[in-house]
């Protein structure tokens, strides 16, 4: 939801920094609060509000979409295939501008001015990196991806209903600080998004002066544009750091079901690492939610794994995909995955004793219908082509708590994974 720029952040990134510089330590965290009676800190410089680059686009976007709960479907559905209209025909909604135009900033910087909204709530949790190296060390640096469910502003707000979440604790000033600290702290080379409905006005002209190049892709028909005061629709985003890689091609992807065309997107980048000349493709998706739609996720499944073969050329192209499945291991579609031609295996097992069990889970929330502990999210990889180095460890049920995500000390419902891979010796036939 769009939140007046009067806030703690009042000006989007105005100030000269020094350029992109990696942060140290993995595992960084905020110092305990300081008393009640302390004085708040300065409002920070380089948070969201208003920029000028972005601030057209989301006026657009809340002219058209800004709909009540009482709002008819009819127009409803004719805001969205305008909105929808606008983007297919406007690449730059899809695609973000030259960041040769756009001044770097400090990442410890934007650090600091999190760390400054987030002063009064508990340090974030402390999750460690989980060694998964059986060889010698690769010539290269590794290659850094997270995967993360971020939790769309409008459905925290409006639609989840996480009945055990303070609603202070899904305040977008903060939570939105809570979501780049994460990001800050493990600083991925790739990062793959769903449920991202402040693109525009937050990721984007953040992460783009951060060094990321960023897509955007959202949902046709996005359940956000129907709760007030929305902030446009939702959708998957994939960064990728421009001075370790390079832009080959990129294709937006709307799923299809039976032949039906869906609404679930993806998307799907072919990189090539500037330290190697290796390529690689790397794609986001979220496909369908809900019990009783297993069938329509095997469907979408089967497409996107069509236009992956398509795209990696019939597997000579390494491959890692990131998404929200909305599916535990049981269901045909996760079965697809495994088993595909395309030769991939999913990154989180590896964490298990046996190396072939995925996490407990991946998702865990309380709402109106009971309590929901779900393994959903998953990475991907070509284990012909790739291999995982390391994996974030997830939180453990003492660190999450009794009332379950999100929270004052976790902005989504969906834990972000993280994984570290490097290319194996090159294979006969793979680029």
């Amino acid at each position: 939801m769009y939140q007046s720029p009067r806030r703690l952040c009042s000006a989007l990134l105005q100030r000269d920094a020094s350029g992109l510089r990696r942060l140290p330590t993995p595992g960084l965290r905020r110092q305990s609060p300081p008393p009640a009676a302390a004085p708040r800190p300065a409002s920070p410089r380089l948070l969201v509000a208003a920029s000028a680059a972005s601030g057209a686009a989301r006026s657009c976007s809340r002219t058209v979409c800004s709909m009540g709960n009482g709002t008819s479907r009819l127009y409803s559905a004719l805001a969205k295939t305008l909105n929808s209209s606008a983007a297919s025909h406007h690449p730059e909604y899809l695609v973000s501008p030259d960041p040769e135009h756009l001044e770097p900033i400090d990442p410890k910087e934007l650090l600091e001015e999190c760390r400054a909204v987030l002063h009064t709530r508990p340090p974030r949790f402390q999750r460690d990196f989980v060694d998964l190296r059986t060889d010698c060390p690769s010539s290269h640096p590794p290659i850094r991806v997270m995967q993360w469910n971020i939790l769309a502003q409008a459905l925290g707000e409006g639609k989840d209903n996480f009945v055990q979440c303070p609603v202070e604790a899904l305040k977008w000033e903060e939570r939105k600080c809570l979501i780049l600290e994460e990001i800050l702290a493990y600083q991925p080379d790739i990062l793959c998004l769903q449920e991202v409905d402040h693109y525009f006005d937050t990721f984007q002209p953040l992460l783009s002066r951060l060094g990321y190049q960023g897509t955007f892709f959202p949902k046709p028909w996005s359940p956000c544009l129907d709760v007030e005061h929305n902030n446009g629709p939702d959708g998957c985003a994939l960064f990728f750091l421009q001075n370790r890689f390079k832009l080959v091609n990129s294709a937006n992807i709307r799923l299809t079901a039976m032949t039906l065309k869906t609404n679930q997107v993806a998307i799907a980048q072919t990189l090539e690492c500037k330290e190697s000349s290796r390529q690689f493709c790397i794609a986001v998706t979220h496909l369908k939610a809900r019990t009783g739609w297993e069938r329509f996720r095997s469907a979408q499944g089967c497409d996107l794994l069509q236009n992956l073969q398509n795209i990696t050329q019939g597997a000579k192209i390494p491959l890692i995909v990131c998404g929200d499945f909305n599916a535990e291991p049981t269901e045909e579609v996760y079965k697809h995955f495994a088993s595909s031609s395309l030769n991939l295996n999913s990154a989180y097992k590896l964490l298990s004793a046996d190396g072939q069990s995925e996490p407990p889970y991946t998702t865990w929330k309380i709402r109106t219908s009971g309590e929901c502990r779900h393994t959903l999210d998953y990475i991907w990889y070509s284990k012909h082509a790739l291999s995982v180095r390391s994996a974030l460890d997830l939180l453990t049920e003492e660190q999450i708590g009794p009332n379950r995500l999100p929270s004052f000390n976790y902005p989504s419902d969906h834990l972000s994974l993280v994984c570290d891979f490097s290319f194996n010796e090159e294979p006969d036939g793979l680029l």
